[in-house]
């Protein structure tokens, strides 16, 4: 781990939430999500992070981490958002939704906020980024909508400093929280669960429609370039029938052009149980979105390189080959077009990872802005 050498700041993490409002019996509802989750004093919400205290509505995790880490942007997974490069990544804990299979659940189901083990204002957070010459910075590891003034206000730093933002993201968010939220972001990868109803509430303990109304408004009311990512769950969400399904609802109300990213599941928290995705799933669901119209599909989680392959919608040709998150051939434009018939490839493209040379790759580099205090801090 590398640290950037910094003093230990006394950062509150106790920070005034919006998006809440009175009920007539006293009680105060949180506003942020579907949820609607509504307290007493002294309770928290469903994602243990806001909570009210006495008169006040608190984010209760704001300026502290779970960690901060550059990583390739390919990662996030993002694969038409200036490929190549480096993104600053961090999150904090906690979580809105109650997935079963959480891949993450060590940070996103935590309820002891020892799990921030670090800290960070937003200006340190941008100065950071620049320092190791980040082009981005994602919002990720648990969901960032329930730090969202946090991750505000890193966002509005970031657009100062000329810096992109990228949120993560299982877009479950209300209505009135997610024009403030998204008008922030310059991408955003969204969890895409599963398609059917049935799936949200018995193993994420939330509903598909919130979810499916945030990426039409995604797609259609702003310029967020918008991915999707959908797990894989042998036996739960895998059918031939509920990835047609899926695929043609994307390409119905998103646009053939929208990339697609299929995962591989791996047994974790409460679903230890169940098998890994086998990678023949992952081709057969990739084969089935394509041949519903989607342009762009991918498989992650394994090592497929045809599956991490993209391919110029028009003619066909190969524009960018990866191995993992190493990219190994990049043939587009600087404007992101086909060499071959000039078509545009969707997405943001610009000199950033335009020559395989200057790719970030498959490196992850953990960077310590501050320990709490009694921890020890590496050093360089």
């Amino acid at each position: 781990m590398t640290s950037i050498a910094a003093p230990i700041a006394d950062i509150g993490s106790r920070h005034p939430a919006r998006y809440w409002h009175r009920l007539d019996d006293g009680r105060y509802q949180c506003d942020l999500c579907p949820r609607l989750c509504k307290l007493h004093p002294g309770q928290r919400g469903a994602c243990f992070v806001r909570m009210r205290e006495g008169d006040d509505m608190l984010l209760t995790t704001y300026g502290r981490s779970s960690g901060f880490c550059i990583d390739p942007v390919e990662k996030k997974p993002l694969n038409h958002f200036y490929p190549g490069s480096k993104v600053f990544s961090f999150g904090t804990a906690g979580c809105n939704l109650a997935c079963k299979f959480c891949q993450n659940w060590d940070i996103s189901k935590s309820r002891d906020l020892d799990t921030l083990m670090d800290q960070a204002s937003p200006q340190e957070i941008v100065d950071t980024a620049l320092h190791w010459g980040c082009h981005s910075v994602a919002f990720t590891y648990n969901d960032p909508v329930i730090f969202a003034e946090y991750a505000m206000d890193v966002a509005d730093l970031c657009r100062e400093r000329g810096l992109k933002t990228v949120a993560v993201t299982a877009g479950y968010i209300s209505e009135c929280a997610r024009t403030d939220f998204f008008s922030r972001m310059d991408a955003a990868n969204v969890d895409l669960k599963g398609f059917t109803d049935d799936f949200y509430v018995k193993l994420c303990g939330a509903h598909l429609q919130p979810v499916l109304d945030t990426l039409v408004w995604l797609q259609h009311e702003t310029e967020v370039w918008v991915e999707l990512t959908t797990l894989l769950i042998p036996g739960h969400n895998d059918s031939d029938a509920e990835i047609a399904a899926l695929s043609a609802w994307v390409r119905k109300e998103l646009g053939a052009d929208v990339p697609l990213h299929f995962s591989a599941f791996h047994p974790d928290f409460k679903m230890a149980d169940v098998p890994p995705t086998p990678p023949a799933t992952l081709s057969r669901a990739r084969r089935i979105a394509l041949d519903a119209g989607l342009h762009h599909v991918y498989t992650g989680n394994v090592h497929d390189t045809e599956g991490d392959t993209t391919h110029c919608a028009r003619c066909g040709e190969t524009l960018i080959v990866r191995d993992w998150y190493e990219i190994r051939r990049y043939r587009l434009n600087a404007d992101g077009a086909c060499p071959n018939c000039g078509a545009h490839l969707a997405g943001r493209f610009g000199a950033v990872g335009a020559a395989v040379d200057d790719a970030f790759g498959a490196r992850r580099i953990p960077v310590a802005i501050h320990r709490q205090a009694g921890g020890d801090r590496p050093q360089p």
